[in-house]
């Protein structure tokens, strides 16, 4: 590893800001705030559901943040039983009060991801109408649950059309919409397992507002994507060839694909829906980090879905006006969401420090910090959550003989990185609110 800049307060602040931010994000707590107790009835936003009416209740925990989700699930239960299954990464596996725990496989599904289905799906089966069911939903749930429509697709098939699918530089919602129409356990079809039961979603979302049909690839919502989208996505990106041989069969006769449950079916009928956490409790904590460090703070989310090139340019574009506009302060421009990325090489890395190696000769120089990462710890295929830089990342890197154009040709963005130690690395941290992109300029 090279050594590091002298010259690394901002990008210091900048970590210091991402920390505080996820550490005041608690799961657990939000979720005791946000189901209110009163005896047996429990408040959720608009509706009350009385305990006691119920004969039987179920809990399914999936996501990258189930673990957080479901101790928080099981501190309001002390005093009523419950069925709990809680299906998380490999990596973030631990044991809660009440629920029988899966390690299953993410960002591609695995036989882990095969296994949780089946026992969520045998057990949905079996739910009537005096069953009450809380799903508990984060993202990554798309991967860690999964069980094909067809039985003629196999589990390898659809590892292969899941890395076609994150490696294309489709958006979410294009990627999802694919998923779900080859799949048994996404786009409301968890939902429909148990259609005369009594559902509730609590979820923490890392897609776009109004798109949370989308979120974990929306196993307990109405799918507004249809049969016709998810082709459509395999055109657009070209991927026919990519995609295995069973998988391509049914593209080439999109009549066979059952479509996906719509609104106004009845398994959605007794089903309600709430976000815990959004995207604009992220801004909050990290807006109010950046002014107690006394930056002149600004949130933008107009960058989702932007190939990294156009958000490099633009969010840079707008700290700097953000700091002439007030001169003698620091500013602070905070952004989120998920941002186009196609992979072009064999590298490791991903969309965040991608996103930051792209600003890496913009800033040349300059008293700006770009940082960018991922809330959930994990960043592409790197063990990173992304990476950080400033005005003198590009001149040790030339010092050290490397060029970032040719790291990113071969997404190669965690290896440049980690040489100088502005990989930033926290682990799995239970939490998964999009990702966060720090500017800070002077």
């Amino acid at each position: 590893m090279l050594a590091p800049s002298n010259v690394s307060d901002l990008k210091q602040i900048a970590r210091e800001i991402f920390h505080e931010t996820l550490a005041a994000v608690d799961i657990p707590l939000t979720m005791r705030q946000k189901l209110a107790r009163n005896g047996s009835q429990i408040r959720i936003d608009d509706t009350t559901i009385d305990l006691a009416a119920c004969d039987r209740i179920v809990v399914i925990a999936t996501g990258k943040a189930s673990v957080a989700m479901a101790r928080g699930f099981a501190d309001l239960s002390s005093d009523f039983a419950f069925e709990g299954i809680l299906v998380a990464p490999h990596e973030s596996v631990a044991d809660v009060r009440g629920f029988r725990t899966m390690g299953a496989g993410h960002p591609i599904p695995d036989d882990g991801s095969i296994a949780a289905a089946r026992v969520i799906v045998d057990l949905l089966s079996q739910c009537d109408s005096r069953t009450l069911i809380f799903f508990l939903l984060s993202g990554g749930g798309s991967s860690l649950i999964e069980l094909p429509l067809d039985s003629s697709v196999t589990l390898e098939d659809i590892q292969q059309l899941n890395r076609v699918l994150v490696n294309c530089g489709a958006s979410i919602n294009e990627i999802n919409a694919v998923r779900k129409h080859f799949s048994a356990v996404k786009g409301g079809r968890l939902a429909s397992l148990a259609a005369p039961s009594m559902k509730v979603t609590l979820a923490i979302t890392d897609v776009p507002t109004g798109f949370e049909s989308a979120l974990a690839s929306g196993p307990t919502l109405p799918d507004p994507t249809t049969v016709a989208d998810a082709c459509q996505v395999i055109e657009k990106y070209d991927l026919d060839s990519k995609l295995p041989p069973s998988i391509r069969s049914k593209c080439a006769h999109p009549e066979s694909i059952p479509e996906t449950p719509k609104p106004g079916a009845p398994a959605f009928a007794r089903a309600h829906f709430s976000l815990l956490l959004t995207m604009h409790d992220l801004f909050h904590h990290a807006h109010r980090a950046a002014e107690a460090r006394g930056f002149v703070t600004q949130c933008d989310n107009s960058t989702d879905d932007w190939p990294i090139a156009a958000a490099s340019e633009y969010l840079l574009s707008e700290v700097v006006r953000l700091a002439h506009a007030n001169p003698g302060r620091g500013a602070a421009l905070i952004a989120d969401g998920e941002l186009s990325s196609p992979v072009l090489g064999n590298g490791i890395g991903g969309r965040n420090s991608a996103f930051v190696l792209a600003c890496v000769e913009k800033i040349a120089g300059m008293r700006i910090a770009v940082f960018s990462a991922g809330t959930d710890g994990k960043d592409g295929s790197s063990p990173a959550a992304g990476a950080v830089a400033d005005g003198k990342t590009m001149e040790r890197a030339l010092a050290a003989n490397l060029h970032p154009q040719e790291f990113a040709a071969r997404s190669d963005s965690y290896n440049f990185f980690h040489k100088f130690g502005d990989a930033v690395e926290t682990g799995p941290t239970g939490n998964n609110l999009r990702d966060l992109r720090i500017l800070l300029a002077e």
